[in-house]
């Protein structure tokens, strides 16, 4: 019997840990308004807690749609919640907009980093990535 769970990599686990206090430093400024405007905060729900949870990842806004590329595709936990409940909230700049979440599998991960919105993270992004992953998320108009 196989599993649905992806085996996790020595890049991602090596990545997972290093990373760990530099994404929980960001995701601190991005909730104080703090951060670079290269960075967004994406808010989804936690697949078995229930709760919001907070991923900083790059500001892919694009009018009423944002981009963003999962480095780690189905081992990232924000992809796997997305997977559970696909409504998000986005908080780039000092907005915070709800939408819809939809992955693409077999969207060119590689271009789509390349296009604009895509910040100068996306080059270090597309370097740390293992299986990237697009994910298109389709905002609520704004509030009046």
């Amino acid at each position: 019997m196989t599993s649905e769970r992806p085996a996790r990599t020595r890049k991602y686990r090596f990545l997972r840990v290093f990373l760990r206090v530099g994404t929980g430093a960001l995701r601190w400024a991005l909730r104080h308004d703090l951060a670079p405007p290269a960075f967004a905060l994406l808010e989804t729900t936690g697949r078995r807690s229930g709760e919001p949870r907070h991923t900083p990842v790059g500001n892919g806004l694009d009018g009423d749609v944002f981009w963003l590329v999962a480095a780690h595709g189905h081992q990232a936990d924000f992809v796997r919640n997305i997977a559970r409940q696909p409504r998000v909230r986005v908080k780039a700049g000092r907005t915070w907009r709800a939408g819809t979440a939809t992955v693409l599998p077999d969207e060119d991960t590689r271009a789509r980093s390349r296009t604009p919105p895509a910040r100068a993270d996306a080059a270090l992004g597309r370097a740390l990535a293992t299986t990237p992953l697009t994910i298109r998320v389709d905002l609520d108009p704004p509030a009046p």
